[in-house]
């Protein structure tokens, strides 16, 4: 159930792992084998929106392939920065990481801005998604709202549009992060496949109902999660 719900939010507007991370620490996976089984499992679930969005996506592929590039070796590098920190650190860091992340995605609609004029992306965006993608290799959550900040300096003509190129971009994050983790042999197969499979499904369903679904509803439900989540993860 986690990992369906986890795949629709990622769809929509990003905050599945505020689910489905905890969800793999609270079924007893260890914290850094749980980060890596987590991301093996929400990157087949981004399949799903990104699929449903990908006709908004289409008209912008030159924009889009050059932050592709830049994610995807941001990505590989973060996974690696993962591998080498010490479990008892990475335990620590795990309730800071979901308070930026919760803080982050309150905080997003202050932090967008529209230029009005056509499609473009600045340098500094460059840069700014190399920084979320290494961020994404090390900790999945809260990406995708990171990304949609960025976007939406980037003039794309819709959200839709600007949801689809978050799902591309997800895809290529959570996709080549995976690569060090499976040459580490740290991603438990056997909660990665079954989630996998269900988030890919929640991911495809999500994108569709969030047309019709007001979008406060899953803002304020992810906020409210994250918030719980952290709590949580400092208590313990």
């Amino acid at each position: 159930m986690a990992a369906f719900v986890a795949g629709a939010m990622n769809s929509i507007a990003g905050g599945g792992s505020f689910l489905s991370f905890p969800a793999l620490i609270l079924a007893g996976v260890p914290s850094i084998p749980a980060n890596a089984t987590n991301s093996a499992a929400m990157w087949v679930g981004t399949l799903g929106g990104a699929r449903a969005y990908w006709g908004d996506v289409q008209p912008h592929k030159r924009m889009l392939y050059a932050m592709l590039a830049i994610s995807i070796v941001g990505a590989v590098l973060g996974a690696s920065l993962l591998l080498i920190t010490p479990p008892a650190a990475f335990n620590r860091l795990i309730p800071w990481l979901l308070l930026f992340a919760t803080v982050l995605f309150a905080a997003s609609p202050y932090l967008t801005k529209s230029q009005g004029g056509a499609p473009t992306h600045q340098w500094w965006q460059y840069v700014a998604q190399f920084a979320v993608a290494i961020y994404g290799g090390y900790f999945t959550a809260g990406i995708g709202i990171m990304m949609l900040a960025l976007l939406a300096f980037s003039d794309l003509p819709s959200f839709n549009a600007t949801n689809g190129m978050k799902n591309v971009l997800a895809v290529a994050i959570n996709g080549f992060s995976i690569v060090p983790f499976l040459i580490a042999r740290i991603i438990d197969w056997r909660y990665a496949i079954p989630m996998a499979v269900v988030a890919l499904i929640g991911g495809y369903v999500g994108a569709h109902l969030f047309r019709r679904v007001p979008a406060a509803y899953g803002r304020w439900s992810v906020i409210a999660i994250g918030t719980i989540m952290t709590i949580v993860f400092f208590v313990r």
